[in-house]
């Protein structure tokens, strides 16, 4: 499902007009965006949460040079599921909907 899918999701199911879920949903991801970039988690009652992964200093290498790259330690955003989605999901009896790489691309 692909964000404008969820746009008329909710607009079906509530008559509110596609362009103001549109606005209220990227007032979200923008708000969630700024709160991690700030350090801050998002927490979502039975939803989950938006909150940030510390990654450890590491060596990696540069295949094409042979040689060793310092990578520092640095935070990736990361979404935890509160246990209420988590039982959601398990508990369904739908089948995994696989997607090819072609049509990710189209979707785009």
């Amino acid at each position: 499902m692909r964000k404008a899918d969820v746009v008329s999701s909710i607009s079906e199911k509530t008559g509110i007009p596609k362009v103001d879920i549109l606005v209220a949903l990227e007032a979200f991801f923008k708000e969630v965006k700024t709160s991690l970039v700030e350090g801050e988690p998002v927490y979502v009652r039975g939803f989950g949460s938006f909150i940030l992964k510390k990654r450890a200093a590491k060596v990696g290498r540069n295949i094409k040079k042979n040689i060793a790259v310092e990578i520092p330690e640095h935070f990736i955003p990361a979404f935890k599921p509160a246990k209420e989605f988590v039982h959601a999901v398990k508990d369904s009896k739908h089948e995994l909907v696989e997607h090819s790489e072609e049509d990710l691309v189209e979707q785009h």
